[in-house]
């Protein structure tokens, strides 16, 4: 959870919130297959399937908050074929530009890791 304080009082943004703005930009950028779980609970998530319907639209979404700044940590499939050093910038722009623009946050860096391929 990331808390905004200010003369008004405090804003906090989940992080769901940023997992399901993150995942409507990443449906919109091309290449992109699908993300991957990191971490035990979503890993576990991955592997129930009765727990599937309580899981965020994307789990490979890690948000992190120091002054003021986010970054962001993704594990994506790529589509085979595609250039993936092009996907990644798409990737980086869009997400970036999204989250500013709905959030008013600064985002320091967004860590794209491509973890699959998809035929």
């Amino acid at each position: 959870m990331v808390v905004l304080s200010n003369h008004l009082g405090n804003i906090r943004i989940t992080k769901r919130f940023f997992t399901s703005l993150i995942g409507h930009a990443l449906t919109d950028c091309f290449g992109v297959a699908g993300t991957n779980a990191r971490g035990f609970w979503q890993n576990t998530v991955e592997l129930l399937p009765l727990l599937k319907r309580l899981r965020y639209p994307v789990v490979g979404v890690n948000v992190k908050a120091a002054g003021g700044t986010i970054y962001i940590d993704l594990h994506i499939t790529v589509l085979y074929g595609v250039n993936v050093a092009a996907v990644v910038k798409s990737i980086r722009h869009k997400v970036t530009y999204t989250v500013e623009e709905q959030t008013g946050l600064k985002v320091g860096r967004v860590n794209v890791f491509v973890d699959a391929l998809k035929s």
